[in-house]
């Protein structure tokens, strides 16, 4: 397979090249939106972020996505410099500026700032933070459904580096979708470390086997919103739905897959390891949660 699709590609659209950008209490052109090479997110992925999409005049889940923002800086030990108003502040501020209404794309990024000298120690983080928001006019355009391939990298324990943090360090999921691609496929689907099936390099993961929804423990993934929500509405709408240990058998033999996060919201999942999966296309169970979600999102964002 050459032709390969991502599970954040989105439709060309040329007003991206005119965006404005927040950077540090700034709101300049897209060209002049710059980084020191001393900053601890270039030097060293030192920093957490969050994507957030606009529908309709509105952040979807913002609340949820602010938690789990100030959550995350306070695990790392950063100081974001602004509280949690502040920071929504400056997303309407960028949202403003860049006129934008509905199919919008942010990602919010807070690093610990610019470094004194180029080593690892936080404590030469001393004129920090650095905050940045990049907003971008994108509407979801996944031509079919993703192909996985399982790849050796895993998600790891907690004490290494916690899949539950929005990490500006993904170097472990890029060489996990580099492994994909070399297999041939879209994205990687990634194990945990007993072996279970988990997650893939950027998205959540869900299989449908006899109309049940299965996903994983969520001990070893990140704890996406949109993957909370999906299993919210199927125990609303009497979708058997669980959180378990599963194995590459079970999800060969799945009927359905799909992946959920916030750019795509759930993605149908066509194959695995060269495996078909059901029919290969979007399932009838894949079809309903989507609907339910959409109707979430005109509720939450009406």
């Amino acid at each position: 397979m050459t032709d390969h699709v991502t599970t954040h590609q989105a439709e060309e659209d040329a007003r991206n090249e005119q965006i404005l950008i927040y950077l540090n209490g700034a709101i300049v052109p897209k060209h002049e939106a710059r980084v020191s090479v001393y900053d601890s997110g270039f030097m060293l992925g030192d920093g957490v972020w969050e994507g957030l999409r606009l529908y309709d005049g509105k952040w979807a889940f913002l609340d949820e996505h602010m938690d789990r923002l100030f959550e995350a800086a306070k695990a790392i030990d950063l100081d974001i410099g602004m509280d949690r108003n502040g920071m929504i502040s400056a997303l309407l501020e960028t949202q403003k500026a860049n006129c934008m209404v509905t199919d919008a794309h942010a990602r919010l990024m807070v690093t610990r700032g610019l470094k004194v000298r180029p080593f690892q120690h936080p404590s030469l983080s001393q004129s920090g933070p650095t905050v940045a928001i990049i907003m971008e006019h994108s509407r979801p355009s996944i031509p079919r459904p993703i192909s996985l391939a399982t790849v050796p990298h895993i998600r790891g324990l907690p004490m290494t580096q916690d899949p539950k943090l929005n990490s500006h360090s993904k170097l472990n999921c890029i060489l996990a979708c580099i492994a994909a691609e070399k297999a041939g496929a879209d994205e990687a689907l990634m194990l945990d470390v007993n072996g279970f099936v988990n997650t893939t390099n950027a998205c959540n993961f869900f299989i449908v086997r006899k109309g049940a929804v299965w996903t994983s423990t969520g001990d070893y993934c990140m704890n996406g919103i949109t993957r909370g929500k999906v299993i919210e509405l199927c125990r609303a709408n009497g979708i058997p739905v669980f959180e378990r240990n599963y194995s590459l058998v079970d999800t060969y033999g799945a009927d359905e897959a799909f992946l959920t996060g916030t750019f795509g919201a759930q993605t149908p999942v066509g194959m695995i390891d060269g495996r078909q999966i059901g029919d290969g296309q979007m399932g009838p169970v894949t079809r309903h949660l989507r609907a339910l979600y959409k109707d979430l999102i005109e509720k939450e964002c009406a």
